[in-house]
């Protein structure tokens, strides 16, 4: 089956190669330093951290969901980063690239389908979750830590342990193939056609093919966004003022050079 030959309503698709990843995090990080999108995140993140942080501080049983949460940015940033594509389009494009465009693809044609894919990641982000719960419950919750101390002895001390850290990085590693084939490209293709329009399953037809189409690279693309999310989450998430929005740009440029438009 040729791969480039695309279903009614999808686009023709190319391959990838590892250069074309580095070259879309140098763009990425090139539109950054134009558009500096860690100011526009700035008033969500640090509430985020300071609601987690409070939560987490005086509630230890919540300890086994920290990084399942972190690990879930991976899985539902092209949401928080729909508004970047738009900001990279408009700069290649060489329109006005304003921030106050950052919002567009929340109007007119791209609404709908973004809503759609947006219900999408939270429903992969929820089973996620879901998932992480019932691996910590049949494997380290059978011991009931009392506390951070005794979390992490147990976690790296124990065969309960281990078996969470080797399951656990297997079934996430699952989730995030899924969501990576599902909405690499899907959510920059509604972007990129809103003045045109695209349905939510043509983008993402178009974004699981382009996914076959390179799947090597596409995952080597996937583990490069997974540690930069994992470095910027470290210090309290908030590295990711920076990383969303390079990684935003990034992937806009690399869909540029997956999918014909």
């Amino acid at each position: 089956m040729d791969l480039t030959m695309s279903p009614p309503d999808t686009a023709p698709v190319r391959s990838l190669t590892t250069d074309d990843l580095s070259w879309a995090l140098a763009e990425g990080w090139s539109d950054f330093k134009a558009k500096r999108g860690d100011l526009i995140l700035l008033p969500f993140i640090y509430p985020l951290v300071g609601v987690l942080a409070s939560v987490f501080a005086f509630n230890t049983n919540l300890m086994p969901l920290i990084f399942p949460l972190a690990a879930g940015f991976a899985l539902v940033g092209p949401i928080a980063a729909a508004g970047f594509y738009e900001i990279a389009r408009r700069r290649e494009a060489r329109l006005d690239a304003s921030w106050w465009h950052f919002l567009d693809p929340l109007k007119g044609r791209s609404r709908l389908p973004i809503a759609m894919l947006t219900f999408m990641l939270a429903a992969i982000f929820l089973a996620w979750m879901g998932a992480a719960q019932a691996i910590y419950s049949a494997t380290l919750g059978t011991l009931a830590p009392a506390d951070t101390t005794a979390f992490l002895r147990d976690l790296f001390g124990t065969p309960q342990g281990l078996t969470l850290i080797v399951v656990g990085n297997m079934v996430g590693a699952l989730f995030a193939v899924v969501t990576l084939a599902l909405s690499a490209f899907s959510f920059p293709m509604v972007v990129d056609k809103s003045t045109t329009g695209v349905d939510a399953s043509a983008a993402v037809a178009t974004s699981v093919r382009a996914f076959l189409r390179s799947p090597v690279v596409m995952i080597g693309w996937g583990i490069r966004v997974g540690v930069i999310l994992l470095a910027a989450a470290v210090p309290l998430f908030v590295g990711l003022m920076i990383a969303l929005p390079v990684l935003g740009y990034a992937t806009w440029h690399l869909y540029s050079r997956a999918v014909e438009r």
